[in-house]
């Protein structure tokens, strides 16, 4: 059934604000906002600011600016996310292709043998087959043309792999000793590195279609190591697995591994100082999380 609703105006859109008790002191502002933002996209990020039971009035005092806050505040995060996605999945990428390659050759991840269970594997290849016939990248092209391989070894077809298809291929493949030996390279277990790659890939998909991710409720959820350097393991919030606290952790964690003298989360950080203190709870942020042993490091530096 076709929706029934007329598009409205710009100035229509400030009219319904206003009237849902939002205060514009700078209109013209707004309406570059809602220009280049969309009245849909930004209303998202009013929640913080409605009230109690009536997610379509805004709490007496709320402002424009304080929603525009917010919705940069989360485009930032996005790009600080992505960053630290990308370099995880690099990593996980080489260490993956290194380990199943040294123990199973180079064409490792074409071998059943290698891998738990049989159909995802085949949909796996099958998934892989298609990210390789889309693939411009030149050394995809050399290997088929001097070799004649369809698909190139390990080490050269992990490269074209999406992070979901990277995370179910870690997931279903090798010995139990194959996954330590990957994700031991994080200090992490098998079982959390397997949900932290689920996790970030579907964070990652949100990134890159820009979708809110500072406050989201999170259905999958990562599973927090049990044996971890002291710093990290006090600094997690148990108590709020849903939320995007205890992943910006991991993330701090495993890119101080990659590449130790990074400043992401120094940069973190100084973006999460930018936010209002009263709504870091909506990031799953415990109240005393500036005295926890990570972030503590982080505030007073080195």
């Amino acid at each position: 059934m076709p929706c029934s609703k007329a598009p409205t105006t710009y100035d229509e859109q400030l009219v319904i604000l206003k009237a849902r008790g939002l205060a514009i002191p700078n209109e013209s502002f707004a309406q570059h906002c809602l220009t280049h933002h969309n009245y849909y996209r930004l209303c998202a990020y009013r929640l913080p600011f409605t009230a109690p039971g009536n997610t379509d009035q805004f709490q007496p005092g709320a402002t424009f600016e304080q929603l525009w806050a917010i919705y940069d505040f989360d485009r930032r995060l996005r790009y600080l996310l992505s960053e630290a996605l990308k370099r995880l999945e690099i990593s996980v990428r080489a260490r993956w292709a290194y380990v199943l390659g040294h123990a199973y050759g180079a064409q490792a991840f074409e071998d059943p043998a290698v891998f738990r269970n049989a159909q995802r594997h085949q949909d796996s290849l099958s998934k892989l087959d298609e990210e390789l016939s889309r693939s411009r990248e030149p050394f995809i092209a050399h290997y088929r043309s001097k070799y004649g391989q369809s698909r190139p070894p390990i080490w050269a077809s992990c490269e074209v792999m999406s992070f979901g298809l990277l995370s179910r291929m870690y997931e279903n493949s090798g010995t139990f000793a194959d996954q330590k030996a990957i994700a031991g390279t994080y200090s992490l277990q098998p079982d959390t590195l397997k949900s932290l790659l689920e996790h970030a890939s579907y964070i990652r998909n949100l990134c890159a279609h820009h979708s809110q991710v500072w406050s989201r409720r999170f259905t999958v959820k990562v599973t927090l190591p049990k044996t971890l350097p002291q710093k990290i393991d006090a600094s997690f919030h148990h108590a709020e697995r849903q939320r995007i606290y205890n992943t910006l952790i991991l993330l701090a964690h495993t890119s101080a591994v990659i590449e130790p003298k990074n400043d992401w989360a120094a940069r973190l950080v100084s973006h999460l100082r930018t936010l209002e203190p009263n709504l870091l709870p909506h990031m799953g942020f415990p109240s005393d999380w500036r005295h926890r042993p990570l972030w503590r490091q982080l505030l007073l530096g080195p």
